[in-house]
């Protein structure tokens, strides 16, 4: 084969520092945005962004030359600064240093675009822990629960 085809998707999770509300629904309708921007930027693809107040879920398709953590370091600074310099009210933004980012199969992206843009109904009935927690589980990570969320 002369050339190299990779499949990358992934649902990414990560919260505002402490779980702070402070992703208003003004903020999200511009983010969410911004946030396709920067993966357009680094050659990535935006499939869906969703959240609630205190923390985001992005699927997103890497190219096969941008590792994952790369990928979230690019994602978090660059809309952090983007929210300081457009937000004056968000001084004090900012993300968790940490990430969930869970692989999924081709079969699971319309299942997972549901999921992240159902977050708000979603939330009404579990919190955050708890379904990072599932995510966990679900994806056979090891762990510490005494230090998911310190």
């Amino acid at each position: 084969m002369s050339h190299s085809y990779v499949s990358q998707l992934m649902q990414c999770v990560f919260s505002t520092k402490e779980r702070r509300p402070l992703i208003t629904p003004e903020l999200q309708t511009r983010l969410f945005p911004y946030i396709g921007g920067i993966a357009r930027k680094n050659k990535m693809k935006l499939i869906s962004a969703g959240g609630v107040d205190d923390h985001v879920h992005l699927l997103i398709s890497l190219p096969k030359t941008l590792d994952i953590a790369h990928a979230m370091q690019l994602v978090k600074g660059g809309s952090s600064k983007w929210i300081h310099d457009e937000f004056t009210e968000h001084k004090k933004f900012e993300w968790q240093e940490g990430y969930g980012a869970f692989s999924i199969g081709i079969g699971e992206v319309d299942r997972t675009v549901k999921y992240i843009s159902n977050q708000a109904e979603h939330h009404k009935k579990l919190d955050f822990k708890t379904e990072f927690i599932s995510f966990l589980d679900k994806h056979l990570m090891e762990y510490d629960p005494r230090y998911v969320f310190d």
